[in-house]
């Protein structure tokens, strides 16, 4: 870890050896919050996002930050241990072709609303209560962008299943929603943090507040339970075509606030692209579709929240890899592996392999937050 000294601010302390101007940056706006509470963590996969770099931690006190949350709110991952020990290549073709007719990728949704006992109970807001209908149709598909479902062969003789996703568009209608709301309250209150930052805060007590609050816990929720079916939906094709089964889920999310006690305090802790990583608490820190990924358990270290990484992180922008990086290149590192992979052409090379840090440098950069429990070897992948 190194500490940053931020003039007029918060310290900030990071865990990732190299950080890009505009992430450096961004956590200085953090760092100069007038309700941030005593320092800005950054994880060892940290890059730029909106508003809040990806890979930040932030703890505020009475304000509630929406997008210190991020757009696909309650996204995560989820990993469960199979007791298979083998599995040949054309097994595993037989069961991404069938996962892919009964989970819809990328934009796609299901053309019939699925049972709403699937969803999750609860409180709701107005923004809920209207995306609802449109949520039983993508409860259980899989999404775009970094989302996938990779088969992996684990240090521990097992194969492993994981799953990457997050609340789809209802979560994306909560974020958007309430950020607005937070920019107008901003405006009128005149608050003082400057707008470009678009780090636009509510009271956490108060009505706007309270009620992002419920949205953001209900796509947390729906996030869960949309991982959840796919991971069910998955484990049945895998008993189908091999007699396989699943060990208990373990899940993780990255992208929320919650209010918790740390430093003798009760303090909302924003994590956007970081997980939480309290002493004992197992998770899952993914790496690329051509790199090892780890099953970890958390050391509680209070200097990051109680936080780790929660991937390798992206070290250059979706169009700049589709830019510099060769498909060709990129492909056969992955078939050289024996990899079944989603790299076939330009538009793919923004979830290359070379498109993203170093996992083991990440893993490394993080052991006083995390020890390993298991490392996974990518079998087959399939992306959103």
């Amino acid at each position: 870890m190194k500490i940053i000294k931020v003039e007029g601010g918060l310290m900030i302390k990071s865990w990732s050896d190299v950080l890009e101007v505009g992430a450096l940056e961004q956590a200085r706006n953090l760092a100069r919050l007038p309700f941030a509470f005593r320092h800005i963590s950054l994880m060892a996969d940290a890059h730029q996002g909106y508003g809040m770099p990806i890979g930040g931690v932030m703890a505020t006190e009475d304000v509630i930050v929406p997008n210190a949350v991020g757009v696909d709110i309650g996204c995560g991952m989820c990993a469960a241990k199979t007791s298979l020990h083998e599995i040949s290549v054309d097994a595993l073709k037989k069961i991404i072709g069938e996962i892919r007719r009964r989970i819809p990728v990328g934009m796609n949704r299901h053309r019939d609303r699925q049972d709403p006992v699937l969803m999750p109970a609860g409180n709701t807001d107005i923004i809920v209560d209207r995306e609802y209908g449109h949520a039983l149709h993508q409860i259980g598909t899989l999404g775009s962008g970094n989302h996938f479902i990779q088969f992996s062969m684990g240090s521990d003789g097992h194969i492993w299943v994981m799953v990457h996703s997050g609340s789809r568009n209802l979560g994306k209608q909560v974020a958007d929603f309430y950020n607005r709301k937070a920019v107008e309250l901003n405006d009128r209150m005149r608050i003082s943090v400057p707008k470009a930052w678009d780090l636009a805060s509510l009271p956490i007590n108060s009505a706007i507040g309270q009620a992002y609050q419920i949205g953001m816990t209900y796509s947390v929720d729906f996030a869960l339970a949309n991982r959840k079916l796919m991971m069910n939906r998955i484990a049945e094709i895998v008993y189908d075509t091999t007699g396989g089964t699943f060990d208990e889920m373990i899940n993780i999310a990255h992208n929320y606030a919650k209010l918790e006690s740390h430093f003798g305090k009760n303090v909302i802790v924003h994590r956007k692209g970081a997980t939480s990583a309290r002493d004992g608490e197992i998770g899952i820190i993914p790496g690329s579709q051509g790199t090892a990924s780890y099953i970890v358990r958390g050391k509680g270290n209070s200097e990051s929240f109680q936080s780790c990484s929660h991937g390798a992180g992206r070290k250059m922008g979706r169009k700049q890899a589709e830019r510099t990086l060769n498909l060709e290149e990129e492909k056969k590192r992955l078939d050289d592996k024996g990899i079944i992979h989603a790299v076939r052409g330009v538009r793919d090379l923004d979830e290359a392999d070379g498109a993203y840090k170093d996992i083991d440098i990440v893993i490394a950069s993080q052991a006083d937050l995390v020890d390993i429990i298991v490392k996974l070897d990518p079998l087959g992948v399939i992306k959103g």
